[in-house]
């Protein structure tokens, strides 16, 4: 895989085991969900502490709340969809992504078989409650594709943020939502117990492909472009610590990463979990690479249905680098 060096970071960051900042907080949204899986794992196995770091996760409602936090001062970095790179470009903020950890969404979009029985199609949605994990999240992004697919705005229905776990699964079964919009383990449970209808689906690449037209990179560290060119020991420590996660969740068994995860993740149901790991597995990053076609696809994707983005000159080369995942690679081979 080719290195991109991102424009404001020097060509070959030191690699002195010395860290600028060795107190850091990630602000995340949902780490229940296998989509931050790589961040639970670098953190339980203390693969961030054997960098030198000392890592703080603060956990939101959603990947929209968590970057709120880091724009507001409270975190360093956020574990989150690489899209709001691209959005906040539009709102002259420059974020940098150093690291990948999902190479599809890993987002379900469903309709509840309780209040919408004889769903048939996406247009059936208007007027209806969707629930999403947070406003301006990433499941927030799906769903409003979905809908401008089949000529409907988000005007045309109501978001309600629902979180994503326990309290998701809650808002579907007393009727409060029509539809849901989550990740697994949250999807895999209502599946499960045959609750919902499947609209769209980003659990594999090739799901991601038929929905997007191409690879879409998902979550992803990233921070404001000025925070990682100050502190490229920082931003190489934590890249090392989420390769080192990324290399070991390629090996692992669904048991062993059921056993190091929180109880509380596995939603009372462990052989569930195991079975929704190992069907969201193949879009966990193997390297911490980005693709350079990922980016593009997104921002096609973002300029189809908003006109913030089909007026906005967005930078796709400053919003993503794999310098650090390089260095990582190079590493931990």
């Amino acid at each position: 895989m080719a290195t991109i060096s991102h424009p404001a970071i020097a060509n070959n960051p030191p690699s002195h085991p010395v860290v600028e900042k060795n107190r850091i907080t990630i602000a995340v949204g949902g780490q229940n969900l296998f989509y931050y899986l790589p961040l639970t794992i670098a953190d339980r196995l203390g693969y961030f502490r054997d960098e030198g770091l000392t890592v703080e996760i603060s956990d939101f409602a959603g990947g929209g709340k968590a970057l709120q936090a880091m724009i507001g001062g409270s975190s360093d970095v956020v574990a989150g969809a690489y899209e709001h790179t691209l959005k906040m470009q539009t709102k002259k903020q420059s974020l940098t992504a150093f690291v990948l950890m999902n190479t599809a969404p890993q987002i379900v979009m469903a309709v509840s078989r309780k209040t919408l029985p004889n769903y048939q199609q996406i247009s059936d949605l208007k007027g209806k409650k969707i629930g999403i994990s947070a406003p301006g999240s990433s499941t927030n992004m799906l769903a409003n594709f979905v809908l401008a697919k089949a000529g409907l705005t988000p005007d045309d229905v109501s978001y309600i943020g629902v979180g994503t776990s326990a309290g998701a699964v809650a808002a579907l079964r007393a009727g409060r939502i029509d539809a849901i919009v989550n990740t697994d383990p949250v999807i895999a449970l209502l599946e499960q117990n045959h609750e919902i209808t499947l609209i769209a689906d980003t659990r594999s690449e090739q799901g991601t492909n038929a929905i997007f037209g191409g690879q879409m990179p998902a979550g992803a560290l990233y921070g404001k472009s000025e925070f990682v060119a100050a502190n490229p020991h920082t931003i190489q420590a934590l890249t090392n610590a989420m390769v080192r996660a990324l290399h070991w969740l390629q090996k692992a068994s669904p048991q062993e990463v059921s056993r190091v995860v929180p109880a509380s993740y596995l939603l009372n149901d462990v052989a569930l979990y195991q079975q929704a790991f190992a069907k969201n597995r193949a879009t966990l990053s193997s390297n911490g690479y980005f693709s350079p076609s990922g980016p593009e696809t997104l921002l096609a994707v973002l300029k189809s249905y908003d006109p913030d983005f089909a007026a906005a000159d967005i930078h796709l080369a400053t919003t993503w680098t794999n310098q650090f995942a390089a260095h990582a690679n190079d590493k931990y081979k």
